[in-house]
Formats: structure tokens, sequence, C-alpha cells
């Protein structure tokens, strides 16, 4: 058991930090060609528009290329082809966003967690915490729950019994992970995510329902990342599965026995129903649905608000099914058309009988 001692005064160094870097230092240490004054320092970084002397933007999106001219950024990250149209000093990248997320890395100052544990905090005698462990205010560990070394564990937290976290794992506030949940190493999960509630499993018998037990658990890869207020559910009778570095947004909902493969990212609001299997390297936009029951292949992207019905074969699909937002007179007319649709294709139809039997009778 570690030391359980809290102390309030305990302040994460980053929190001190004002260290500086040179366009030198930068592009050594990720790999950037520099141009410009190596030796301008960059003390933060922000958007083309808002940066100022000693900050760093960069240039992902060529819908932005027309704030580049203008900006007062201490250095630009971008590609060779902007290079020429940047007014001041640049690091040039083959991926921009990639570099800059690096980089920003070095600027992110929020606290880590103290290590030791709250007193307000519940700790089963039979919890086994590595070292340099944080425990927050009010969180619960439950019995037979395996901590790793460098895991923080956030205010009001509820880790059930048995639960296992590999080292370097963050719960944030309010998170909770239902019985026998497995975390990888470094897993991140952000505040009110619910992991391991119980799926959604009824039968009706007649006139009522009753509940199917959930009787499996969920087991999350290494440097997984899920997003506030999402829940993913527990398996039915086998577990619900993330393969490593599978990234979820904020309010999203997997139910149970789905199986995500590794790297596959999905954005807020998307859904996936029970059973489903998503391969990896996939890409789930805002709002997308998968029906429950079926498979998607590697390196498929679904489109925001887009659900998919059946099972895809095809790797790298892209897939997109949603009605762009339109104003609301010209949605009304088409709606009005939508509704004659299947009368006017009886019509064509006819139309087209009618066209044969003129031909057949010449």
């Amino acid at each position: 058991m570690p030391p359980t001692s809290w102390s309030s005064e305990t302040t994460d160094h980053r929190l001190m930090s004002t260290r500086m870097y040179s366009l030198s230092e930068l592009g050594a240490r990720f790999g950037l060609e520099v141009r410009g004054d190596e030796t301008v320092s960059i003390e933060g970084v922000g958007t083309l528009k808002s940066s100022g002397p000693g900050q760093l933007a960069f240039l992902a999106n060529k819908a932005y290329r027309a704030d580049l001219p203008g900006t007062q950024a201490g250095a630009v990250i971008l590609k060779e082809d902007d290079a020429e149209q940047c007014p001041g000093n640049c690091l040039v990248a083959k991926d921009p966003y990639l570099a800059f997320a690096r980089i920003a890395s070095l600027f992110d100052h929020r606290p880590e967690g103290a290590p030791g544990i709250h007193p307000s905090a519940v700790v089963a005698e039979s919890a086994r915490l590595g070292e340099n462990v944080s425990i927050a205010a009010n969180a619960v560990i439950g019995s037979g729950c395996a901590i790793g070394e460098g895991c923080t564990i956030g205010p009001g937290s509820v880790v059930e019994d048995d639960c296992v976290l590999g080292d370097g794992c963050r719960l944030y506030a309010n998170v909770s992970l239902g019985y026998g949940v497995k975390l990888g190493r470094r897993v991140i999960v952000h505040p009110g995510a619910v992991i391991g509630a119980d799926g959604f499993g009824i039968a009706f018998a007649g006139d009522h329902w009753e509940k199917v037990p959930q009787l499996g658990s969920v087991d999350i890869g290494d440097d997984c990342e899920i997003g506030a207020n999402t829940c993913i559910d527990r398996g039915a009778i086998e577990d619900t599965v993330l393969e490593e570095d599978v990234r979820i947004d904020n309010l999203c909902q997997v139910a149970h026995n789905v199986r995500i493969g590794a790297h596959t990212a999905i954005a807020g609001r998307a859904g996936i129903a029970g059973s489903s299997k998503i391969g990896r390297y996939c890409l789930l936009a805002g709002g997308a649905g998968v029906s429950g029951h079926i498979e998607i292949p590697d390196r498929t992207t679904i489109g925001a608000t887009s659900t998919v019905f059946r099972s895809m074969s095809e790797p790298g699909t892209t897939v997109s099914s949603q009605l762009p937002a339109m104003p609301i007179r010209k949605w009304q007319r088409t709606y009005a058309r939508l509704q004659k649709l299947d009368e006017l294709a009886r019509s064509v139809k006819n139309l087209e009988k009618q066209l044969e039997e003129l031909k057949n009778n010449e």
C-alpha cells in the first residue's frame, strides 16, 4: 500500500513552468525544418488569428489559408507548399496538425494528481495500489481492485470490486467503473463516463419484460481515451472489448458485446448497438449510428449522422446517408415530393410498360 498522506500544498511542477523553447530546439526535437530566425522563443500556442509574437500557430486546413498572411504568430507550422506565403518564421512539416499536437503537449500545464489518498476517499483493505497513485476526495475503490503505478483517480469516482487499472491510467471526476472492468495502460477516462453498466438486455414474457443478466464485463486496451459522459456497457455473456488506442468522444454509447478494433476514432453522439464489430482504423463521425449484430471492416469511414444497418465487406469504404440542412421552405417542398415518390415510381413503371408495348406493336 503506498503512502496515504495527502497534502493540499503539493503542486505539480508543470503549474509553475515558464519554460520557453527556441525554434531550433523545437525543430530538432520533432524533426521539423526551421525557416527564419531559429532563436525566436516560443512560450505557448494559438491560432493564426489570435497568436502573438511568443506563440506558435499552425496551418493544416486550407480553409484557414487566408489567415496566414496577416498572422502575428512568432512562428507557424505548415506544409512546404504554404511556406512561401508565411510572413514570418515557420516550421515545415509533412503533417502540420500532428506536429502541432506534439509541440502543444509541451505547454499543457494542467495539474496532475498529487500521490496519496485523500482523507475522504474510501479504499478497500484488499485493494492493491501501485506506487505514486493519487486518489482524490470522495473517490471509492472496491475490494479486490488492482490499481497500477502512477494512476490518478479523480474526485467522486467509483471503481467497483475487482477492477484492474494498468499503469498510468487517469480517471477524471465522477467516473464510474462497474464490477470487474479492466483498463490497460495509460487509459484516460473523462468526467461522468460510465464503463461497465448493464447492457440493455430484456426478454418479453408475454405481458411484461424480464431482465437478462449481464454477466460479461468491459476490457479496454492500452492508450484508449473515453470522452465525458460516454457509456460503455458490459457484455451479456462475453466482454465488451476496445482494442488499443481507441479514441471515443463525449456522449457516445457503446452497447453490450461490441468489439472496436485498434486505432478507431469515434466522434460525439455516435452510437453502436449490441454485438456489432467495428474494424481497425475506422472513423465514425458525429452522430453516426451502427445497428446491432453487424460488422464494419477495417478503415471504414461513416459520415456524420449516418446510420449503417447492414454489414459491410469492403475495407476502406466511406459511407454517408445524411440529409444536410437546407432552408425550411425548400425542405418542405422536398418532403412533399418524397411522400409522392412511391406514386411517381409506379407511374414511371407504367409508362415504361406502355412504351415497351408500343415498340412490340410496331
